[in-house]
């Protein structure tokens, strides 16, 4: 992936729009990261109006995103999802037919779907967009707990810092994991979260939280190695196992065991990066006993075998290490 157009249209979200800019269009040349051709395009040049009442001077026309490696769209407001511009939906039609990634942030979902590109796949969107999105588009499976949503090159994102978490998802699949981490530190973010959106349509805070687990968390992220049972870490927690299980949903959003399991898949990619380790020693290291059981795993979650991987992603020595 080398270049990148980001499709703006009159009353899109400055904050949306800010997180494609940081995440693609930002000089990262002094981290050993490769730059991206960014730039912003609208289906008509000059003033495009945020829907914060400032407005932005785009000079691109939407010809760079018929060529584009990745097409990005910023959120769009609600009174357009029923008369999405078509041009804008040939730019995504085409995208798609020539197998060029395309991204949306929140409501940009919209604007996917009225191209007709995510009849038959997952989606997702912003929780409260998401019953919309279901009436408008029944031919779409919206799933409205996860923070993104990958079906095959189309990556649709919820609300806000959620369409961080699908730029940083597919950094990951492009860069490599270590790469995605350096970007996500200079950003001061996660390099991932785990979880979903659903822990915040109830109740935005879980109950007892000054009981924090992120202590428990962070010994699990370091003794990966370890047969960590949700007995164990509930101990450490000094909590009953079914207790801390029901915290750590409301915490994280998900549970321990596919937390763990993320984890672990995520500091095999760092081993395969930055290391020469036999996939033996890598798997005793995350804690899958074996290279069999870790082969299974990875090829799962990531859809290509660890040896794949490290020859894809393998860092060079002078390479700067992530957080």
């Amino acid at each position: 992936m080398k270049t990148v157009a980001c499709i703006v249209q009159h009353g899109f979200a400055p904050f949306e729009f800010g997180v494609a800019c940081e995440a693609f269009g930002l000089d990262r040349s002094n981290d050993g990261i490769q730059n991206f051709d960014f730039r912003v395009v609208t289906p008509d040049p000059g003033v495009v109006t945020t829907k914060l009442g400032f407005s932005l001077n785009v000079e691109n026309d939407l010809s760079f995103a018929y060529e584009a490696d990745l097409v990005v769209v910023a959120p769009i407001p609600r009174e357009t999802w029923t008369d999405v511009d078509e041009r804008v939906s040939a730019v995504i039609r085409h995208a798609v037919e020539r197998d060029a990634w395309v991204l949306s942030v929140c409501s940009g979902a919209f604007a996917v779907a009225a191209a007709g590109v995510l009849d038959g796949r997952r989606a997702t969107t912003h929780w409260m967009y998401s019953d919309t999105m279901m009436r408008m588009h029944p031919a779409i499976d919206v799933d409205p707990d996860v923070l993104y949503v990958q079906d095959g090159k189309i990556i649709t994102s919820a609300g806000t810092a959620a369409g961080l978490d699908a730029c940083l998802h597919l950094l990951r699949q492009e860069l490599g994991a270590e790469a995605a981490n350096i970007i996500a530190r200079r950003m001061v973010v996660p390099p991932l979260r785990d979880g979903g959106q659903a822990q915040f349509i109830v109740k935005p805070m879980p109950d007892h939280s000054g009981l924090s687990l992120a202590p428990v968390a962070d010994w699990a992220l370091e003794n990966l190695d370890r047969d960590l049972t949700i007995e164990l870490l509930a101990q450490r927690a000094h909590m009953s196992p079914r207790t801390f299980a029901r915290r750590f949903k409301a915490d994280y959003g998900t549970t321990p065991a596919a937390w763990l399991a993320r984890q672990r898949i995520v500091h095999a990619q760092r081993l395969l990066e930055q290391s020469q380790w036999g996939l033996d020693r890598i798997a005793e290291e995350c804690g899958f006993g074996s290279a069999a059981v870790l082969r299974q795993n990875f090829s799962r979650v990531l859809g290509l075998t660890p040896t794949a991987y490290r020859a894809r992603f393998a860092c060079p020595a002078e390479a700067p290490a992530a957080a």
